[in-house]
C-alpha cells in the first residue's frame, strides 16, 4: 500500500497529539461536493462536514463547517459571527485566502486563523469526517477533537 502523503492539517492533528484516521476517494471533477464524497466513502451524509469560507460585512473572512447533506442557513451564520451581513467568498479568492482549492478545503491549516464555527449536529456522531487538505482524502476524527484542532466553536448553523 502507498504511502499517505501527509497534509498540513494531518501534521496538526499529529503535533497536538489528536488521533484521526484517514479515508480516500476517488475525485470526480465535475463533483466536488461533500454529498458525492459522502456516497463514495459509504458515509452518512450527516458525517461529512463540508467546509464553507464567508466574508462578513466587516471584511471579516470565517469558516463554517456543515453536513454534506445540509445547507449553511445564512442568518444563523451572521448571528454566530454576529454580522449584519455575511457571503460565501468567490471561489477564486479560496486559494489565496485558505491555502486550499475547492473540494479540498479543510477547517485545519489555513494560512491564516480565521475564526471557524462547527454545526452542532456534530457532537451526534462519534466520529466526522472533514478535508485533509486535498481532494480526495478525508480525515475521520471525532467531533470535540476538531473543535480543539480548529480553535471552532460549536453553533447551530443550518435549517
Amino acid at each position: 500500500m502507498a504511502e499517505v502523503k501527509k497534509t498540513n492539517p494531518m501534521r496538526i492533528l499529529e503535533a497536538r497529539g489528536i488521533p484521526y484516521g484517514v479515508s480516500h476517494y476517488e475525485v470526480d471533477e465535475d463533483a466536488l461536493d461533500a454529498e458525492t464524497a459522502a456516497r463514495k466513502l459509504g458515509v452518512e451524509p450527516a458525517r461529512v462536514f463540508k467546509t464553507i469560507v464567508m466574508r462578513t460585512d466587516q471584511n471579516e473572512i470565517c469558516v463554517f463547517c456543515v453536513p454534506a447533506d445540509s445547507e449553511v442557513n445564512l442568518k444563523k451564520a451572521r448571528a454566530a459571527a454576529g454580522s449584519k451581513e455575511i457571503a460565501p467568498v468567490k471561489p477564486a479568492e479560496l486559494l489565496g485566502l485558505t491555502g486550499y482549492i475547492r473540494g479540498g478545503c479543510s477547517p485545519l491549516g489555513m494560512k491564516k486563523r480565521f475564526r471557524t464555527f462547527i454545526d452542532e449536529t456534530a457532537i451526534l456522531h462519534e466520529t466526522v469526517y472533514v478535508s485533509a487538505g486535498i481532494r480526495g482524502t478525508q480525515l475521520v476524527l471525532d467531533p470535540g477533537s476538531l473543535l480543539e484542532a480548529s480553535s471552532a466553536v460549536y453553533a447551530d448553523l443550518t435549517l
